[in-house]
């Protein structure tokens, strides 16, 4: 019966691991945009920005062309720099590191939870020391971090907090959005994101100037409003406050991450029903351990569903389950390599593997599933089916 099931998968087309939701309401958008003759930063990411802050509940926000961006335009705004420490999580996107290295800063790890995969706040107040001027945990997978905790440390400490929010666009806590909770909140809106706009990112604050001193670092530090220069209202002099980046978000972008925002919520629900689908199937595996759930009176925003393999209970490996997964035509992926792993890092900071068991065993065993809102109820079905196929054949 299993190799017929195999067969059967093998005669599918692939089942990618994502694939973004753009309808022909972005198109029309865009092509809006492209008549009107103001293709760059203009009107419509004024817009995206005013939106983007209601929905979140945040006071300010500002558009940028990645998460990347948001968060180095917010260290940069914060004035770190040479002899100054960034807590931050290892089991992340290596671009959360790159920003802190790009500013002359050190980027300090501590290992995560081993419950929740996120910043474990007990590591991460015994790695503060009198050089730490920022906390930057990660909301991995879309399930927010113990926020209320690690802002406790931060207020006690005098630090800041920046939100690595690239795949939490709304997740809640205790009812609050992710964008309104830390000092400052990083977005992304990759092509893979729950709001995309092919490239792209958000910065959110209560803090007004801080906001206002990030817009002068994320456009070469152009004096206000000096994308006006070429509108009736323009002028060709501006001034350059200091030495921008050039990390501005263009109404093409803009006009796509409106649409996509009117549909948000409806692909947030969409994407908890597929995650609550695994789970209801995977529970009743003890191979398997099934992504984290959100804590009570929290949303998971379900970016991505890890799935964790239960490797005393099976014959294989991640990397193997992984490469028999694609050969039934299913697409996945892995979150994330650690960063003290790859080449420059380890070779920069010394950083060793046993420094950081709980990471070493999330990657060890993780592997992302779809979980995407264009999955059709069939595919998901057919996602599990490979996936029990697997556990039936390897397990011990």
């Amino acid at each position: 019966m299993g190799n017929h099931q195999s067969s059967i998968a093998n005669r599918q087309p692939f089942l990618p691991f994502d694939r973004p939701d753009i309808g022909e309401e972005e198109i029309a958008a865009v092509a809006e945009v492209l008549r009107s003759g103001w293709i760059t930063t203009g009107p419509r990411t004024q817009e995206f920005e005013r939106r983007f802050a209601d929905y979140v509940g945040a006071s300010h926000a500002l558009a940028l062309n990645s998460c990347t961006a948001a968060m180095q335009v917010a260290l940069a705004a914060w004035g770190i720099g040479p002899g100054d420490e960034v807590i931050v999580s290892p089991l992340t996107f290596c671009s959360t590191l790159h920003v802190i290295v790009h500013l002359g800063a050190t980027p300090v790890l501590a290992d995560v939870s081993p419950d929740d995969y996120n910043l474990d706040p007990e590591r991460v107040a015994e790695t503060i020391t009198p050089r730490t001027r920022v906390l930057l945990p990660v909301h991995l997978a879309g399930l927010p971090c113990r926020i209320e905790r690690l802002l406790e440390l931060a207020r006690s400490h005098g630090l800041k907090l920046l939100e690595d929010a690239a795949h939490a666009v709304g997740a809640q806590v205790g009812g609050r959005m992710v964008g309104s909770l830390g000092d400052a909140t990083a977005f992304s809106f990759y092509a893979t994101k729950n709001l995309t706009t092919a490239e792209g990112g958000m910065l959110t604050s209560e803090d007004g100037g801080f906001i206002e001193r990030a817009r002068l670092w994320h456009l070469h530090g152009f004096s206000r409003d000096a994308w006006k220069r070429y509108t009736a209202e323009g002028s060709w002099r501006y001034d350059v406050l200091l030495p921008g980046f050039k990390a501005n978000m263009t109404d093409l972008q803009a006009a796509i991450g409106l649409v996509q925002l009117d549909k948000l919520e409806r692909n947030l629900a969409r994407r908890a029903e597929i995650a609550a689908r695994y789970t209801a199937a995977f529970s009743r595996l003890p191979e398997l351990i099934p992504a984290p759930q959100a804590r009570p009176g929290d949303r998971h925003a379900h970016h991505l569903y890890i799935l964790r393999l239960n490797l005393e209970r099976l014959r294989i490996g991640r990397d193997r389950f992984f490469e028999e997964l694609k050969g039934r035509g299913v697409g996945a992926s892995v979150h994330f390599i650690p960063v003290y792993h790859f080449t420059w890092y380890r070779q920069r900071f010394g950083w060793q593997p046993d420094r950081f068991p709980a990471t070493e065993a999330v990657f060890a065993s993780a592997l992302s599933l779809p979980c995407y809102p264009r999955l059709s109820d069939a595919e998901v079905e057919r996602v599990i089916a490979a996936v029990e196929e697997l556990v039936e054949a390897h397990r011990r």
